[in-house]
């Protein structure tokens, strides 16, 4: 099965989780789908300073600046893996 396939299952396997996963799971589970969809966040920031959680996305979505887009497909597909278990 190709990357973007087990990608693809992953991201539906991760709404299907038996429990939710933390705050900093779920940022780092967003981060590596952005990261792997549309690659390095080129965005400013979120506009509304007060907006903690579009905030926290933006940042925790900047630390992975120069992942590729497969490294991020991989490392989505392993962490949903490992909240499986």
């Amino acid at each position: 099965m190709e990357l973007i396939e087990l990608f693809q299952e992953a991201v539906a396997a991760s709404k299907t989780l038996a429990s939710k996963p933390d705050n900093d799971t779920l940022l780092k589970l967003y981060a590596l789908y952005k990261q792997a969809t549309e690659g390095d966040n080129t965005n400013s920031g979120p506009s509304n300073a007060f907006d903690f959680v579009a905030k926290f996305k933006h940042e925790a979505w900047e630390k992975l600046k120069g992942l590729d887009k497969a490294g991020a497909m991989q490392q989505y597909i392993d962490l949903v893996e490992s909240l499986k278990s």
